[in-house]
């Protein structure tokens, strides 16, 4: 197999584990879904390592609301966890699960 096969291949099963894509040939798409879902928790448990202040926010809801958040918007095989990270407070934010923060992000970081 070429390197170029190697990498559409590989592409192809990212895509479908982390963006809810076909499963390539030769791939069990049941095995795949399951597979999926745990890498899905695992982020959700990373996230919530990298802020605890978010997973204490939303309490037993922090779960439930991730999986929700990322069937909606998968993270993408490139994308930094940070900015992941924001748009789901984002989306908590505008779906009313947290209140709008009072004080931009940009007038906390000034402070630092």
């Amino acid at each position: 197999m070429s390197r170029a096969e190697l990498a559409r291949r590989q592409a192809e099963l990212l895509h479908a584990l982390l963006a809810d894509g076909p499963a390539p040939a030769g791939f069990d798409p049941a095995r795949l879904k399951v597979e999926a879902q745990v890498l899905r928790r695992k982020h959700g448990r990373v996230l919530a390592y990298q802020r605890p202040e978010l997973a204490e926010a939303l309490g037993e809801r922090y779960g439930p609301l991730f999986a929700q958040f990322t069937a909606g918007r998968p993270k993408k095989a490139a994308e930094r966890s940070g900015a992941y990270a924001d748009e789901f407070v984002t989306w908590l934010i505008e779906g009313g699960h947290l209140p709008k923060p009072r004080r931009r992000l940009a007038d906390r970081l000034r402070r630092r």
